[in-house]
């Protein structure tokens, strides 16, 4: 007994020292800390500075992720505290950091940005205000983002608003992406000139700082000029177009980042000739106080495995990533040339949860060659190219993706391509307010579920809420889609079956208000089944070169005709139901794509027509009257309240 008491008196004490310690102990876990406060000559074991500042956290993430690659005891973790961090060098993990978790501290807002803020501002004339970057002058430093006040700001445009239309021409069919692209290759100077109105452009527009957005079908390009032809109107380009202006007919073009084009306030430009960055303020804003950030890298978080060694295990968790730079390129399909502002690849069971990535100026996400990853809880929104872009084995679950493209319009919200066997879902998502297509699928056997959808294909064409290609046995089910306007082109769609798509489901969707909600060309042997198609004008289902489709137990409303395109394509069909308030259901015969009559499509033989009796749809859940002819058909109940994301469910 004597013994044992003075260790009970020395464990008493031990115990009060530990309640009384403030929370600036060393923890038994290997855990980093990094503070705005700190120094990266300190251990980073600490929470905050020592009360001799003779030891505290680590000041910056590099340091600490360098920190940790030394620490014995594995895996490590690395809080950040409350603060913004800045950064001019994207931070790099490797297969050595395998198992590493970066995140926020419990509930603290913790903003990384890649970039710096700019400074000093002067009076620019009348309006505008000027930062002098003698980087920029000298050519060591060339941006197309600017964020103020966290607000990406629009960059100074001709026309105000619209577009302009060119004058050249590129009258070479699209044999389509399986038949090999243009019939006929186009040249190096179709690629990287472009004949323009001489009422559009003024002589005295600077080229050292124009850059131009020549619009496609389904992407753009975004090119510098090199020089401008005054005599012949002729623009020259420094980088070749993805496409040539005037391909597929479309001759769309603004001129960005002159000062001719600053018409009011929150725009921006770029003035390399001069080596300084003009802004006009809004309403009240004051540069001396506000924060300007412009960007310093393409990536903030690179996360990069090899091909026979893959980085595992790694999370990022609660932390908001904003202002990445791009590349003067055209981005292609989707804009899927440009970095993300998170990278992953050649990576394995990894997760990204709970992260905003906003004001950015390529893609939010961007992971390649991943297996068995998770993207989940996450806001991405404002960004330049596509909000995230996978490719590999990913779930992609309960994230809201909204005003993409804001610098490439061909931007993708949510993109997933399959690799090597690995399958992805995508599911209770929330989506809107895209340029082009809201998801993009290509590979087999994934599964888009429950997703929200609605005002997307804003600005491009041929794309559609959920487009999918080159794929096999994709599941799209349980989806809501609303709202997408056609605005021309090649049309806008809700569920878009393209090229070499196969053996596909579509079950158990809704679509209010889209013109077009099934599009297949293309593909075969796909099946739709139990949908709901509510449209407010005409409704169209297509099936150009599409053959050995099933339909069965689906509903089409729509306030004027219901046409089917190429209704041979049908190879069964049981239990449809049309109801065209205008009386007029019609099937379409195609010569390649060209209408060359329409016929009533006869009742019977799988098709219904006649009034569903519906009673409500607008929340997502399918009501049909008592006395609905679906009853009789067996048409099964449907409800999609529960697609989208929960933040969005709760009143986003």
């Amino acid at each position: 007994m004597q013994t044992c008491l003075p260790l009970f008196r020395v464990a008493a004490v031990v115990v009060l020292v530990v309640l009384l310690e403030p929370p600036n102990v060393l923890c038994a876990e290997p855990v980093l800390f990094v503070s705005t406060q700190g120094n990266d000559g300190w251990s980073g074991r600490l929470a905050n500075p020592s009360a001799d500042r003779s030891d505290g956290p680590l000041r910056s993430l590099a340091k600490a992720v360098e920190r940790a690659r030394q620490t014995a005891a594995k895996p490590p973790r690395i809080v950040l505290q409350p603060g913004e961090y800045f950064l001019e060098q994207s931070v790099d993990l490797g297969p050595e950091d395998s198992g590493l978790t970066i995140e926020a501290a419990d509930r603290a807002k913790v903003v990384v940005y890649g970039g710096r803020q700019i400074r000093p501002w002067r009076r620019d004339g009348e309006t505008l205000w000027a930062a002098d970057l003698p980087e920029v002058k000298e050519g060591r430093w060339d941006f197309r983002l600017l964020v103020v006040d966290d607000r990406l700001c629009d960059r100074a445009r001709l026309p105000r608003e619209g577009t302009f239309t060119h004058l050249s021409e590129f009258p070479v069919p699209w044999m389509s992406t399986t038949g090999g692209g243009w019939k006929r290759k186009p040249t190096h100077e179709e690629l990287t000139t472009m004949k323009y109105r001489p009422e559009d452009l003024e002589p005295s527009l600077e080229v050292r700082n124009a850059e131009v957005t020549v619009y496609h079908m389904w992407d753009e390009s975004m090119v510098g000029v090199l020089r401008n032809d005054l005599q012949n109107h002729v623009l020259t380009f420094s980088t070749p177009c993805g496409h040539p202006p005037g391909a597929f007919g479309v001759k769309k073009y603004v001129v960005w980042n002159v000062r001719e084009g600053i018409s009011r306030p929150g725009q921006w430009y770029l003035d390399r000739a001069a080596g300084k960055v003009v802004y006009w303020p809004l309403p009240g804003q004051d540069l001396r106080s506000a924060k300007v950030m412009a960007p310093m890298v393409e990536s903030i978080l690179r996360i990069r495995g090899r091909p026979d060694r893959r980085v595992r295990d790694v999370t990022i968790r609660g932390i908001v990533f904003s202002v990445t730079n791009t590349p003067l390129v055209s981005g292609g399909f989707g804009a899927g040339k440009f970095p993300g502002a998170i990278e992953l690849s050649h990576a394995e069971n990894c997760r990204l949860e709970r992260l905003e990535v906003k004001n950015v100026a390529g893609q939010g996400i961007k992971a390649w060659n991943v297996q068995s990853c998770g993207i989940e809880d996450c806001h991405l929104h404002d960004t330049g190219a596509c909000g995230l872009k996978v490719d590999g084995g990913c779930l992609v679950r309960n994230n809201h993706v909204h005003h993409v493209g804001r610098v490439y319009p061909s931007g993708i919200a949510v993109w997933a391509n399959g690799r090597n066997g690995q399958t992805c879902r995508i599911e209770h998502n929330t989506i809107h307010d895209t340029p082009y297509t809201a998801i993009a699928c290509g590979g087999e056997d994934h599964r888009i579920e429950h997703n929200r959808i609605y005002r997307a294909m804003q600005v491009l064409h041929d794309g559609g809420g959920i487009y999918v290609s080159m794929c096999k046995r994709v599941v799209l089910r349980g989806n809501y889609l609303h709202d997408i306007v056609d605005t021309g082109g090649y049309g806008a769609s809700a569920y878009y079956l393209d090229e070499q798509a196969e053996d596909c489901l579509v079950e158990g969707n809704l679509s209010v208000r889209v013109a077009r909600p099934s599009h297949n060309h293309m593909a075969r042997k796909n099946t739709l089944r139990a949908n709901v198609f509510v449209c407010e004008g005409d409704a169209t289902l297509s099936f150009a070169r599409s053959s050995e489709y099933t339909m069965e137990k689906n509903v089409v409303i729509a306030q004027g005709a219901i046409r089917l395109t190429r209704p041979e394509a049908i190879a069964q069909a049981h239990g449809n139901l049309l109801f065209s308030r205008s009386g007029k259901v019609e099937g379409v015969q195609l010569d390649d794509y060209r209408q060359t009559r329409s016929l009533p499509l006869p009742a019977g033989a799988g098709w219904l027509l006649a009034d569903p009796k519906l009673t409500e749809f607008e929340s997502g859940r399918i009501e049909f009257a008592p006395d609905s002819p679906a009853h009789g058909l067996g048409i099964p109940a449907l409800d999609v309240r529960g697609a989208g994301c929960a933040e969005a469910n709760q009143g986003s």
